[in-house]
């Protein structure tokens, strides 16, 4: 048997909305265009979420600092919007290291800039996290 996908019916409907943005706007906008737009579509899919956040860093158990996602979505899933014509793996290592650094397990990084269509890449991170 295979492995069950982390949090596979609510990706899917994030997917959806993500999709749904893109198949209107395209690519070629600015980040802060495709944030309005998820947005409203998240409001619409009534997908509960929260626009940044402010999630705290912590190091061997002591909070260090704040980062603030684009969005996390039914406290669950962190959601990063891109919007550059190539996705450096240096966008993917950084949001590895931010599931690390908090709760959150299962992270999407999204892409509408890519000519090819948009891109979008699951990242998870699910080790015991020491307190």
């Amino acid at each position: 048997m295979g492995k069950k996908l982390l949090y596979k019916d609510l990706v899917y409907k994030i997917q959806g909305v993500i999709f749904e943005v893109y198949k209107t706007l395209g690519s070629g906008f600015k980040e802060s265009i495709y944030h309005k737009a998820i947005e409203l579509e998240l409001n619409k899919q009534k997908i509960r979420f929260v626009k940044e956040p402010s999630l705290k860093i912590k190091y061997k158990g002591k909070q260090v600092g704040f980062y603030k996602p684009d969005f996390v979505v039914e406290n669950k899933i962190i959601l990063e919007i891109k919007a550059v014509p190539e996705m450096p793996v240096y966008f993917e290592t950084q949001l590895f290291y931010y599931l690390k650094a908090t709760e959150y397990k299962l992270g999407l990084l999204v892409n509408f800039g890519c000519d090819s269509g948009v891109d979008i890449r699951r990242r998870i991170f699910d080790e015991i996290r020491k307190k």
